[in-house]
Parts: structure tokens; C-alpha cells; sequence
């Protein structure tokens, strides 16, 4: 953690929605003016597509029919642990960019499934905001989460992340839904090990719960709307929050839990503004008063 040179996280596993939450921060930056520098999960993974295909093919003819992106030796945690920490140091790092669709190949001038060169962060940011799938990570040999300030999950009930991160690898990267469940399947063994676990860190979880069937996620003809989801936003601390403010600003939310506020999934994007803008102003109000 560090005054001078902030770091907010957000983490999720793949099809949890980190991407729609990265917007609203970008909204928030821009209406408060904020200079955020921005790296992304996917940056860190070890292996651009070809060579995870590879990877894949070696660790299953050893017997390791687990292997995935999740997972440790797919990534490079320790740079993402370097990354924070010369961040906080310094106001610095590096990072990189993953093109996973040709859109994004384009804009980076890289073939669709690889990785840009590693480039240094810009010097004279606000603060650094990081999205992906181990931004609060905490293993027996790396610490991510010690050196963000703020720390968010999003963490929709699990049939529902399937549900979406079938969808969008079917729409966005040409996946057949039999490709996307066995990539479901392959990784279960490091979403439990490594995912799930840092939601125990994060300061803020928000987790979207539909109220239609969901039953089998793997035939839903659609994602369920936020009219038809209430969310569950908990708080690993809620001292300071003000819960009769939110609750009169929010209307049909009440509190499930003394740290925990039910809202309907329309209003989403409402508490979130209201939530994190104050957040983020302490933030760079306390960086800008020690200079």
C-alpha cells in the first residue's frame, strides 16, 4: 500500500464481469479527472495462445488434464507482485498488452493471441488501476494483495459467470460452447486454489444473483438482465460507510448483513458511483497532500 502511489484492483475470474466494472471506473476518472494508468490480468499470462496450446498438450500427455490460465504456471506472478510493488514504490513498472481479438491485433499491431513488448508505465499518474484475474492474489510465495490499496471482486453466483463467459467466448473469439466448457472443466482445480481464496482479501465484493432459472448454464439461451438480478455488495470492513445513505439513494435495496447491501442489478452502476467515488478521491487527495 502506498500514499504517494495508489493502487486499486479489481479481480474475477474470466466471465465475471471485471471489464464492465473497469468502465465504470473509467467513468469515475474521467468525470473527477483523474490520471490512472492502467494494466490488465492478461498481460501476465506466461504463454501467448500457440504456446499455451503447447503447454496445454505437454502438461495433459504428463497426465495434467488441469492445466489452465488460472493457475501458476501459466502466469507470471511474480512480475505481477514486481509490478505492484515498483508501482508503490515509485510510480512506476511495466506491463504489456495481450491482443485477444483482431480488433485489438490491430489497434497493437500484433497477430490476434499475442503479446505486445513489455513498455514502462508512464511516470506522473494518479494512481495505477490493475483488472484481471490475480489482482489479490496471495500464494505461498507471492503477495499481490498487500500492495493495493483497494482491492474489488466481482464475483457473480457461479451458473451465471458460465452462463456469461460462455456467451461472450462464443460472440467475441469464435468458441463452440463444447470448447468453452471443457476450458470450464480444465480449470476448476485452479479456480478453487486460486481465485476463489481472494475474495477473503478483497475490500469490496460485488456479486450479481440472478432471479430467473439458471439451473443449466451450458444451454441458457441468454444472459440474464440486471432487471432480472439483484446484487450483493459486501464490505470486508463497513466502517465508514454510510448504509442509510446508499439505501435511501437506492431504491428496493435493503441489508441482508451488517456489512452486506442487496440492491437490484439495474442500480449497479448507481452504487458503484456512489461507492467508489469517495473511495477514489481519498486516494488522490491523500497522494496529492504529501506531495
Amino acid at each position: 500500500m502506498s500514499v504517494k502511489h495508489p493502487i486499486i484492483s479489481v479481480t474475477g475470474s474470466s466471465g465475471a464481469g471485471t471489464t464492465s466494472v473497469k468502465r465504470t471506473f473509467e467513468q469515475i476518472f474521467r468525470r473527477e479527472k483523474v490520471n490512472a494508468a492502467y494494466i490488465e490480468g492478461d498481460a501476465f499470462h506466461r504463454y501467448d495462445r500457440d504456446g499455451m496450446a503447447r503447454a496445454m498438450k505437454d502438461a495433459e500427455a504428463k497426465g495434467n488434464r488441469n492445466f489452465s490460465h488460472f493457475g501458476e504456471e501459466a502466469n507470471l506472478f511474480r512480475d505481477i507482485e514486481t509490478t505492484f510493488r515498483t508501482y508503490a514504490e515509485s510510480g512506476t513498472g511495466r506491463t504489456r498488452h495481450y491482443a485477444h481479438t483482431p480488433e485489438e491485433a490491430a489497434g497493437f499491431k500484433v497477430a490476434p493471441g499475442c503479446f505486445t513488448e513489455w513498455e514502462d508505465i508512464p511516470a506522473g499518474t494518479d494512481l495505477l488501476f490493475y483488472e484481471g484475474l490475480h489482482g489479490a492474489l496471495v500464494t505461498e510465495h507471492v503477495n499481490v494483495a498487500r500492495f493495493a490499496d483497494v482491492k474489488v471482486g466481482v464475483v457473480p453466483v457461479i451458473n451465471l459467470e458460465w452462463i456469461q463467459k460462455i456467451h461472450r467466448d462464443k460472440a467475441t473469439r469464435g468458441y463452440s460452447t463444447e470448447a468453452v466448457t471443457d476450458a470450464i472443466l480444465r480449470r476448476m482445480p485452479d479456480y478453487v486454489k486460486y481465485i476463489c481464496p481472494q475474495f477473503t482479501e478483497t475490500d469490496i465484493n460485488f456479486q450479481r444473483v440472478p432471479t430467473v432459472d439458471t439451473s443449466n448454464p451450458f444451454i441458457a439461451r441468454w444472459i440474464p438482465t440486471p432487471d432480472e438480478s439483484m446484487v450483493v455488495i459486501r464490505f470486508k470492513n463497513p466502517r465508514g460507510i454510510d448504509f442509510s445513505y446508499l439505501r435511501s439513494m437506492i431504491d428496493a435495496s435493503f441489508m441482508s448483513r451488517a456489512n452486506s447491501i442487496v440492491i437490484p442489478g439495474g442500480k449497479l452502476d448507481l452504487s458503484m458511483q456512489l461507492i467508489l467515488t469517495p473511495i477514489i478521491m481519498q486516494l488522490v487527495e491523500r497522494k496529492r497532500r504529501v506531495g
